[in-house]
């Protein structure tokens, strides 16, 4: 059986007070009778009463994270990759992650539950907006948060990103070093930031390449296979296809190559394409592989906004507390120069 409390105070002849108060590192136990209990605690194999401990210390001991319901989220494998690794550092020191679900409506009241209800001592705050209600309330109310990308004013609190602008940048550049001139566009929607970024990054580049970006060619694809592919359907019911397509997200990526193989268009000869993330294999047709703009570090980067958010609960500085990453083009055979005619 194991061994409680109790038992070991006993064997230590200690008080049950004094050994938790060593257990739990406050600082009025000397460190001599500290690494007695330790010891004594590893070699009886004792295991903390996890409740009782989070109640002592007026903590919860889990890391909250709140995604939108309709988000498609759960069905897109790099933000299973950055849950991953968020959960495999939380659990190294103890800690839980909370998932909770809110419909974007309701997401601010879900994240005032989980702190007035003490449910979490800290917050990782997922795809940001320009402006973001959730951030200025958790600032409020003194709440360690690490932000899953930045807002139109970054400087007030931490966050990890990658450089969404300059990754759309690249994408376009590939577009025009092939010889395309009409380029087509899916975005997010843009009070969301990385859809903002990138659809700066996008014009940025068309207008140095001397390229008008047509207004019939920009239409917002949402952030789910359904909406991609209705998106990618209104793009080639149009009176001008383009020759060339660029994708602000994999979750409508998905649904809009779909919609590109359904309609018998052959991706990379009558229309190239380039998606953000990427898209999976298991969408494609065997042989397939959708060239993308890669943020190559999904899990490391669950596992930095993790140790990120543990050192501000911790109360340590944090030197570094915004972490900005680049991302790389990734090769596919979906792209090549426009079909003659």
């Amino acid at each position: 059986m194991p061994t409680d409390l109790k038992q070991l105070s006993a064997r230590l002849g200690l008080s049950a007070t004094t050994v938790s108060r060593a257990l739990n590192g406050y600082d009025d136990v000397s460190a001599k009778t500290r690494e007695r209990v330790e010891q004594m605690a590893r070699e009886l194999g004792y295991q903390p009463n996890r409740t009782a401990r989070r109640l002592a210390r007026g903590r919860a001991d889990a890391v909250g994270l709140v995604y939108p319901l309709d988000a498609g989220d759960l069905g897109d494998p790099r933000f299973l990759e950055v849950i991953e690794g968020l959960s495999d550092r939380l659990e190294a020191d103890d800690m839980d992650l909370l998932l909770a679900s809110a419909r974007e409506r309701t997401e601010l009241r879900t994240y005032q539950r989980l702190i007035s209800g003490g449910r979490v001592d800290g917050v990782i705050v997922a795809r940001t907006r320009v402006v973001d209600e959730r951030i200025d309330y958790l600032q409020r109310v003194g709440v360690p948060l690490v932000a899953y990308g930045r807002t139109a004013q970054p400087d007030g609190f931490a966050w990890f990103d990658f450089d969404n602008e300059a990754g759309m940048v690249l994408a376009v550049q590939q577009m025009v070093a092939l010889g395309h001139r009409r380029i087509g566009y899916l975005h997010a929607p843009l009070s969301l930031c990385f859809a903002a970024q990138r659809q700066a990054g996008f014009q940025r580049a068309m207008q140095a390449a001397g390229l008008a970006v047509d207004p019939a060619l920009v239409v917002e694809g949402g952030l789910s296979h359904r909406t991609g592919h209705a998106a990618a359907q209104r793009l080639l019911a149009g009176p001008t296809r383009p020759s060339a397509l660029i994708v602000d997200n994999n979750l409508c990526g998905m649904g809009a190559v779909r919609a590109l193989l359904d309609a018998g268009v052959a991706i990379g000869r009558e229309l190239s394409v380039i998606v953000y993330d990427g898209v999976p294999d298991d969408v494609l047709r065997a042989g397939m592989r959708i060239a993308a703009i890669g943020q190559p570090t999904a899990y490391r980067a669950g596992e930095t906004m993790a140790e990120m958010l543990l050192a501000l609960m911790r109360g340590e500085p944090l030197p570094d507390r915004h972490r900005l990453l680049q991302p790389v083009f990734e090769p596919g055979n979906s792209i090549g120069p426009p079909a003659a005619g």
